[in-house]
């Protein structure tokens, strides 16, 4: 049985109903954000990242299929040079909470690698969320090595 098969038009619309929010809070969690310009900033992100939605050229959004073929997620990457290298950049996975912790993700990823290789991609990369720990522990899982860490801390009163 097939882990991912591409995303319909449906499937697409509710998946943005989703994930824009959800970025908005992770850019607001990690200070990158104010919270009242946060939900702005993630719809222009999302309209210049995709400017022909599903269909926006070197970009690949899937369905995550459970067990019975029902959808449990998304997964969306683009194709992309990176270090001179062809290589796959992940955007985006998401798991349905009710369907959390039960391997989709990591299956998810599994026929990520399958789907790089037909695409004569070279490798995989992503970012992750500095507090997004159970994202960091599957990507560990998974073989992933830290390529660059950004680290920030907050002052207490910088105008004084």
């Amino acid at each position: 049985m097939s882990v991912l098969r591409p995303i319909s038009d449906d499937e697409y619309a509710r998946w943005l109903e989703t994930v824009i929010p959800g970025y908005a809070e992770d850019k607001v969690a990690c200070g990158q954000w104010p919270a009242e310009s946060a939900l702005e900033l993630s719809r222009k992100e999302y309209a210049k990242l995709l400017p022909e939605g599903k269909n926006t050229e070197s970009n690949y959004i899937y369905s995550v299929l459970g067990a019975g073929g029902e959808v449990v997620g998304t997964l969306w990457f683009v194709a992309k040079v990176q270090a001179n290298r062809q290589i796959a950049y992940v955007y985006d996975i998401y798991v349905l909470p009710d369907r959390r912790r039960q391997g989709h993700a990591f299956r998810a990823f599994q026929a990520l690698e399958r789907e790089a290789a037909k695409l004569g991609l070279t490798g995989i990369a992503l970012h992750v969320f500095g507090h997004n720990y159970e994202a960091q522990a599957l990507y560990n899982k998974l073989g992933y090595v830290p390529t660059n860490i950004n680290l920030y801390k907050p002052v207490a009163d910088a105008g004084a």
